[in-house]
Order: structure tokens, then sequence, then C-alpha cells
């Protein structure tokens, strides 16, 4: 009885939110919405956008589905509050973990395509480092605790050519904490939200943005940032103007590390033996440079916890090198300073999420132009994504003869969208019948277009002032 309580509230969920995604497309919304159902009840990857209409759940044509993706709407801020109010992933202590990342819808022969950027690609062309014409999306998902391919999408943004990619992720992580307060998720007495992010996030900047939100920020520093430690304490009959920053804290220099302040051990299944190092009160020395210049009186001094985190071996057997993470909280004690790097070790689940979205739901197969067109297909994916994650409980294990069985409870996200099918009758069913219709004349035989796409260039068109002179010139 109790497991059929567990369904039955996860099937009220899910037409909950299935319905509040209904009301989210104000536009073309019956094509958009039959095909989300295409995308979760297709079975296999993903190939080509147009396979979508011959799947049963989709009743209409694939000029409608076109139709859709180009002229349709879909209210992002409200289906933004939709997913807020979802039961929200938690750690085991009930923490609530968010993780934020970009990635990259790559687009380097869509030259009629506005508002791309150059992103930074790993692993392409025997593991080189490239810079490839794309559209940049920056994700924020809540992370369970454990090794698992699951997480909960709150919300993304396209980062645009005129975008601070750091201004938009302060924005993105205080709408989406201020939405799961509204929600109820988080009230006065709880833990402190933890964000976790890897390297190429300025978390100091971050930290001090959202320094009047209950959040904790995690992130990956470089391994040569110098650091400063507190300021010594001014003696009595010393003259000259005090010191405002400690001496220096060399990541690459141990010569300059003092003792630590906190040294634990952990015995891990994949990495050996963690061991993590801890100095409370380390800032960086801020400059009048790049984001700074704008501000007002004097550069604050951010200070916070500095983690040094090393392991016997990685999967692979290959050489690792230290971690280091900078966390905004200070005061840590040792069971702090597990919690986070266990945490950051969890910002990898989004990286499931990322291939889920590319290799199976072909998130970036469709050769859409405009970017808004983009925006909307992204969204039909993350709400997809979010009802395979609701309909957890009601997926049976439908795997293939050489597949393994899933322990109850651990389907992979893959293995539930097989199932989806069987889900989707029992589910609301918002949708309309399509009208009876027939296809337009179309562009004559024989004609040519006469008016071509105009090209766009790649790259950002507002250059931002890097020194303090540059920012005087300009502003005279």
């Amino acid at each position: 009885m109790l497991e059929d309580a567990v369904r039955v509230e996860s099937l009220s969920v899910l037409s909950r939110f299935r319905n509040g995604f209904y009301d989210c497309l104000t536009a073309r919304a019956d094509a958009l919405f039959e095909l989300t159902d295409a995308l979760l009840c297709t079975d296999g990857p993903v190939k080509a956008l147009v396979d979508l209409a011959l799947a049963p759940e989709h009743r209409r044509g694939h000029g409608a589905l076109y139709d859709a993706l180009n002229g349709g709407r879909i209210e992002a801020n409200q289906l933004r509050s939709t997913l807020a109010r979802l039961p929200l992933p938690r750690t085991a202590d009930g923490r609530i973990v968010l993780a934020v990342d970009v990635s990259s819808w790559l687009r380097s022969d869509a030259a009629t395509s506005p508002e791309r950027l150059f992103c930074h690609v790993h692993g392409r062309a025997k593991n080189a480092a490239q810079v490839i014409p794309g559209w940049p999306y920056s994700f924020i998902v809540a992370l369970e605790s454990g090794r698992t391919s699951w997480t909960g999408i709150l919300d993304t943004v396209r980062l645009g050519p005129e975008d601070d990619a750091t201004a938009v992720t302060a924005d993105q992580l205080r709408s989406v904490v201020e939405r799961l307060i509204a929600a109820g998720h988080w009230a006065e007495g709880d833990p402190d939200v933890l964000v976790v992010m890897d390297a190429g996030y300025d978390v100091t900047r971050l930290a001090f943005v959202l320094a009047d939100l209950p959040v904790e920020l995690l992130g990956r520093i470089r391994s040569d940032r110098v650091l400063r430690r507190p300021k010594p304490p001014r003696l009595p009959g010393t003259n000259g103007r005090p010191p405002k920053h400690g001496p220096e804290f060399a990541l690459n220099k141990p010569a300059t590390w003092p003792e630590p302040q906190h040294t634990t051990t952990t015995a891990t299944t994949r990495y050996g033996t963690a061991t993590a190092d801890s100095w409370d009160r380390l800032h960086p020395r801020l400059t009048h440079r790049t984001c700074w210049l704008d501000h007002d009186g004097e550069l604050p001094v951010i200070e916070g916890t500095l983690i040094r985190l090393e392991v016997d071996h990685l999967p692979g057997d290959r050489d690792p090198k230290p971690v280091w993470l900078w966390s905004s909280a200070t005061g840590a004690t040792a069971t702090d300073i597990d919690r986070w790097w266990q945490s950051y070790l969890r910002r990898f689940d989004l990286e499931h999420t990322f291939r889920l979205f590319k290799q199976t739901l072909g998130w970036t197969r469709p050769r859409l132009r405009a970017p808004e067109a983009a925006d909307r297909w992204t969204w039909i994916v993350i709400a997809a994504h979010t009802q395979l994650r609701l309909a957890r409980p009601l997926a049976e294990d439908l795997r293939r003869p050489w597949e393994k069985p899933a322990t109850p409870g651990r389907l992979t996200p893959a293995r539930v969208r097989r199932g989806f099918r069987n889900i989707r009758p029992i589910t609301a069913l918002p949708a309309r019948a399509p009208k009876p219709g027939k296809p337009g004349p179309g562009r004559p035989p024989g004609s040519k277009n006469r008016t071509p796409a105009p090209r766009h260039n790649v790259g950002k068109t507002v250059k931002r002032d890097l020194a303090m002179t540059e920012h005087q010139d300009r502003r005279g």
C-alpha cells in the first residue's frame, strides 16, 4: 500500500506538471505539447527533428512541427516558476545543492544564424581545446546525493553577444533562489543553499554580489592563483598606514603555505584515499580592473575558505593533480570541509544530463536558424527531462536482453524514457485533436529565392574596458 501511495502521488505530480506546462504554451500550444510527447515516447536517440513527426503521439504533420518551433511561444518565466514548485532533489542531510554550468549548442556552419559566440570546446581533435561558433546556454540544476545521473533542472539562459557571463549567472542564481524560497523549499532556520561550480566562474565576485542571499558558493580555482591571508594584528606603537592584506598564499608555491586549520582523510571507492587541507579567511587582492572598474569606494575584502583536495588515483590510473576549491563561508569545521568537496564531486552529475540532452534527446540536432526557435526547443527538452524525473517511480525496467537489470529506484533517464509510452495514457492529456487542413502551395516550381537571409558575424559585440585608463578615456 505504501508503494501504491508513492505511485499515486508521483502520477498526480506528473499530471499537474503536464497541465502547468501546457498553460505555459501561449501560441501553437497543441503542436508544441505533442512535440514534447513525441520526444518522450520515441524509441532510441533522436537523429533528426523531422523524425518526431512520425511518432504516433504527434498527430500533426511535419509542417506543424516546424511552424510550432519557429512561430510558437513559451512563457519562460511561468515555466521557471512551475519547475520551482516541483519536488526538489536534496542531499542526504536535506540541504539544497545547486550546480551551475554552461553547455554549448555548436553551430559552426550556420552563417545566417545571429547571436552566435565563440564557445570553448574540449575533447575534440585529439583532446585539444577548440573555439567553435555556437549558442552557449547557462544551466542551473538541483543535485541529489550519491552517484546518479539524475538532476533537477531549474533554469537556463542563452548567453548573448552583449552579456557578461558572471553577471548573467548572478541574476540567474538570485532568481532561482528567490523562486525556491517563494515555493516553500527554504525557510528561516534551514541550512544555506550550497552552489557549486567549476573553474571559469569568478566565484569571489559572485559571493560579493549574492551576499544578501542565504547561499554558500563553492568553486574550483586555478592552481596558479595568488590569494592573501588575513592582515596581521596591529601592534601597539606601530606607525604608518595599517596593511589591508596579509602575506601572500601562492597556490603553486608550498613555501607560502602556513599550517592548515583542518586536515581530513576519507577512503573512497573510486579515488582511493582523499586528503583535504583547508585554510580559513583567504581572499584575493582586488584591483580596479575588468569587472571592478565601476565599483564605487574602496574595494571589498572577500574572505573565504580555501581547500586543497588530493586523491591517490583517478579512474583509468591517471596521475591526479590537486584540486583547489574556494568557499564563500568562513569558520568551517572538518565536517564542512568534507561535505564541500564531496558536493563538488556531485557537480559532475550535470555532465550526464548534458550527454542525455545531446546524444539521446537530440538537443543540438535541429538546424534552426533563429535563436528564439533554439530557445523554444531547449525548453521543450527541459520539460521532457523533467517529466522523466517525475515518472521515475512509475516506470518499469524495459531493459534490453544484453543489459543488466537495474535495482528498484535506480533506473537511468534513458530507461525511464523507454517506458514513458506506457505511462502517458494515464496522465493528463490537455492537447486537442488536430483540425483537418491542407498544406499551402509553397514556392512555385522553378522560382528562385531572391531575398537571401542576411549573414551575421560571430563573437561579442561589446568591448569591455580592461584597465582604469581605458575606462577613463572612454568616459572622458
